[in-house]
C-alpha cells in the first residue's frame, strides 16, 4: 500500500513582523499590566470606612496614562512595517 504523503504546500513567506514588533509588543503588554498593577489596592478591609487613599493620584493619574501608552505601544507594534531588503534579483527585474 502507498501511503498519501502530503506535500507541503509553496507560499509566500512574508514576514510580517520582525524583532522589533515583538519587541515593542513585549513592551506594550508589559506597560499595560505595570498600569493595571498601579491602579489595584486602596481599598479598606471595612466598608463602612472610608479611605481616602482610592483616590491617589497614582490611581487617578499615572495608571491610566500607563495603560493608555501601552496600548499605543502595542498598536504601533501591530501597525510598524518591518524594513524590505532589497535583494540582487529583485533590482535585475528593473534593469
Amino acid at each position: 500500500m502507498a501511503r498519501d504523503v502530503k506535500q507541503p504546500v509553496k507560499s509566500d513567506e512574508t514576514i510580517y513582523f520582525d524583532k522589533i514588533n515583538y519587541i515593542c509588543l513585549i513592551a506594550g503588554i508589559g506597560l499595560v499590566f505595570l498600569g493595571y498593577m498601579l491602579m489595584i489596592g486602596g481599598g479598606s478591609d471595612d466598608p463602612n470606612i472610608y479611605n481616602k487613599e482610592i483616590f491617589s493620584a497614582r490611581r487617578i493619574t499615572v495608571a491610566p496614562i500607563t495603560c493608555l501608552l501601552g496600548f499605543a505601544v502595542l498598536v504601533y507594534a501591530i501597525m510598524r512595517r518591518p524594513k524590505v531588503v532589497a535583494s540582487e534579483t529583485d533590482s535585475e527585474k528593473f534593469v
